[in-house]
């Protein structure tokens, strides 16, 4: 007697269902996020003569431009720090954050052909631009490293606290990626604001200069998300030589938690309309 063959999968197709089951698609559509993660890291780096050496020129050039400014021009304080790696400390989260956000901004409008002719959910695509900061970063953080061995600075226990700043810095990117994306796909205008936005955000951020020797000023700049985050960037990778704000973090925290939770509920608000107006 024959055994009976196997059951084959049946794609149900009905109204309502994507939306019942949107988070359990969300898992189930992970293969195609590291494909576009994937697909996005070799674009960069097609054909591109200098390959990783780009992630390493911007924050090189930023790092002396901050250090001449802050460092010598304004004579801001180090705490006995070399400025180069306070700089480069500061610089790293910052990088992370505007890379994760230039990318999933614009991501839905970049791939508006695939979005306009298959079904999956459309937060994949966001998701999916943070893989190409994540690399640049690992790459930058080769570059501290290097740097921080030449100024004799060892690397500490600190370190192992690191996942947890970076993690902070792509949620950040992520919520506020969340609104931006779903308003470029309609107002294509947003392609410009956000540029102009980060340019602002590196001087509004302390990027250049340490946060607890302004303790006047400290609670108003933690009304910032990432000022938690550089600081705890600093606080890591600097072996806890720049102090912790717990202020600073719970706002960061709080501020993070409700940025996903309001571009969560914006961007599936307007999830359905994309495939019409995109």
């Amino acid at each position: 007697m024959s055994p009976a063959p196997p059951e084959s999968a049946t794609l149900v197709i009905e109204a309502g269902r994507a939306e019942r089951h949107y988070w359990r698609d969300l898992w189930r559509y992970r293969e195609l996020l590291g494909f576009l993660a994937w697909r996005d890291v070799k674009v960069r780096y097609k054909q591109a003569t200098l390959g990783v050496a780009w992630a390493l020129l911007q924050p090189a050039v930023t790092t002396a431009i901050f250090v001449f400014v802050f460092g010598r021009l304004a004579k801001m304080p180090d705490g006995g720090v070399p400025y180069p790696l306070l700089v480069l400390a500061g610089l790293l989260p910052w990088q992370l954050f505007s890379a994760a956000l230039s990318g999933s901004s614009g991501s839905l409008v970049s791939n508006a052909s695939l979005i306009s002719k298959v079904y999956f959910p459309r937060m994949i695509v966001p998701l999916s631009a943070l893989g190409v900061a994540l690399i640049d970063f690992f790459v930058v953080l080769g570059l501290f490293l290097a740097v921080s061995l030449w100024f004799g600075q060892i690397p500490t226990w600190h370190w192992l606290l690191l996942p947890v700043f970076v993690f902070m810095a792509l949620a950040t990117a992520f919520g506020l990626g969340l609104w931006l994306t779903a308003l470029t796909v309609k107002y294509r205008d947003f392609r410009f604001i956000v540029p102009f936005l980060l340019q602002i955000g590196i001087f509004v951020s302390p990027v250049g200069y340490r946060t607890d020797f302004f303790p006047n000023w400290r609670d108003l700049m933690a009304l910032n998300p990432l000022t938690g985050i550089i600081d705890g960037f600093r606080w890591c990778l600097l072996g806890g030589q720049q102090n912790l704000s717990t202020w600073s973090l719970v706002s960061s925290s709080t501020l993070i938690v409700v940025m996903i939770v309001a571009g969560t509920w914006f961007f599936r608000r307007t999830e359905k309309k994309f495939a019409d107006i995109i």
